[in-house]
């Protein structure tokens, strides 16, 4: 049974910093490019970060460059995403996504909630 299950979401002052965390399991996890997405309330979700299937090379959203830092460890099987957060930037759900070779072919977790509040 394929599982991405996020963790790490927390409340969170603006412009503090946060760790997720998203574990794989039931697929070949170092086969598929991994991937950040959030989604605000009332929003559309939106990429943030992705990682290739070695970790060689790291791609973030203009939004989020130099602030945050996603990696994976293909022998845990996990993906994290650091963040350090804007004192404007709100509160989002984050989603860590598998993407395999074909378009039909990829998987999403549940999503773990990061609130951002004084």
């Amino acid at each position: 049974q394929v599982k991405l299950v996020e963790s790490g979401g927390d409340l969170v002052q603006p412009g503090g910093s946060l760790r997720l965390f998203c574990s794989a399991s039931g697929f070949t996890f170092h086969s598929y490019v991994m991937k950040w997405y959030r989604q605000g309330p009332g929003k559309e979700r939106e990429w943030v970060a992705g990682v290739t299937k070695d970790g060689g090379v790291k791609r973030y959203a203009e939004s989020v460059k130099g602030r945050f830092t996603n990696s994976r460890d293909n022998r845990r099987r996990t993906v994290s995403l650091q963040m350090n957060s804007r004192n404007h930037e709100g509160s989002s759900v984050y989603y860590c996504r598998a993407e395999g070779d074909s378009m039909n072919d990829g998987f999403l977790g549940q999503g773990t909630q990061v609130t951002v509040s004084s």
